[in-house]
């Protein structure tokens, strides 16, 4: 009889969670993990030389037979090889993805020496550049950025930059705009920085079918439902930015997979974003230990499914839909 009992347990587990205990295995199920960033390259193998140049402590490996770059706290940026340069607009949901340095000024001394191209961070809409953020005006009120009406203020009252550390921006192989942070306590990979069309919306809808973790400081003011989740963009454009004419900062929101966030602001164009598969950045893919019931959760809640389980390698896999139409993988670990 226990025998029995044993079996059926088990087959409620893997074969769809039926019956009352239902949604309390669903909702025991632990947060995946952040296990890689999934890039289309014209060249995997020069890009791979690209980053573990940049940042040394990388280094080159494989993932079930794909080209891959592992970053010290065991997360991987795989490579698929393209025909032809991926695209990189329209925009779809991923904007850049970022890592932590040592020595922010070091870092990208080097980067400069080495012929790599530092973007400028424009500090006004009449122009003037810097490369990292702390060379011009310190944001306020937790937004990296002053509005028109705060950089005069911030002028008039004769505000210093910080110097120092901050964050600035490269581009890397196949157009790739990648943020370097620092100084932080080790180099690795650090974020993925994205847009959402209702921020908000998103962290909740990463909450409610991944349980996701808030990033600090992101949990926006007053608690979100889905009752008052959509909330209008920010009038204002904000600087440094690296388009002259600025950028919207708010709202901002943002979820965590162990070590790595997900954060982001509103789309900044008017044209809705796209999808994210064919794209230089076609997906990020979290790893779970019970992939069945992942599936069975996320099939439950309405998620859509843009790939059925299927095999990457050993590994086994399933491709969901995102809030603005990011290609999330879960990956079996």
């Amino acid at each position: 009889m226990n025998a029995l009992v044993a079996v059926a347990a088990l087959a409620g587990v893997c074969g769809g969670f039926s019956g009352p205990g239902r949604a309390a295995q669903i909702g025991a199920l632990a947060a995946p993990g952040f296990h890689h960033l999934h890039l289309n390259s014209v060249n995997p193998d020069t890009a791979i030389a690209f980053y573990t140049k940049a940042f040394p402590r990388t280094s080159r490996t494989t993932w079930n037979g794909l080209p891959a770059l592992a970053s010290p706290n065991n997360v991987l940026v795989l490579f698929t090889k393209a025909d032809q340069p991926p695209a990189t607009q329209p925009q779809t949901a991923v904007w850049h993805f970022g890592w932590h340095v040592t020595s922010e000024r070091t870092a990208m001394a080097k980067l400069r020496s080495d012929g790599v191209t530092l973007l400028p961070l424009y500090i006004t809409d009449e122009g003037g550049t810097v490369n990292i953020n702390s060379d011009t005006w310190p944001g306020t009120g937790g937004v990296l950025g002053l509005t028109k009406a705060q950089i005069e203020e911030a002028r008039k009252n004769h505000v210093k930059p910080a110097g120092g550390a901050g964050f600035a921006y490269i581009r890397g192989p196949d157009d790739a705009l990648i943020e370097v942070q620092g100084d932080m306590p080790a180099e690795r990979f650090n974020h993925v920085h994205m847009y959402q069309e209702d921020p908000f919306c998103a962290q909740l809808w990463y909450q409610k079918h991944l349980n996701a973790t808030v990033t600090q400081g992101r949990r926006g003011g007053e608690p979100r439902t889905e009752a008052n989740c959509k909330v209008p963009r920010g009038a204002d454009k904000t600087w440094p930015a690296l388009d002259v004419d600025g950028m919207y900062r708010t709202p901002a929101a943002g979820v965590t997979f162990g070590d790595v966030a997900m954060n982001w602001y509103m789309r900044q164009g008017e044209r809705p974003l796209v999808g994210t598969r064919g794209h230089l950045a076609d997906h990020v893919a979290l790893s779970v230990t019970n992939l069945d019931a992942w599936i069975a959760k996320l099939r439950s809640e309405g998620v859509r499914i843009l790939e059925e389980s299927h095999q990457v390698g050993a590994a086994r896999a399933i491709m969901i839909e995102g809030p603005s139409l990011e290609a999330i993988e879960l990956v079996e670990q």
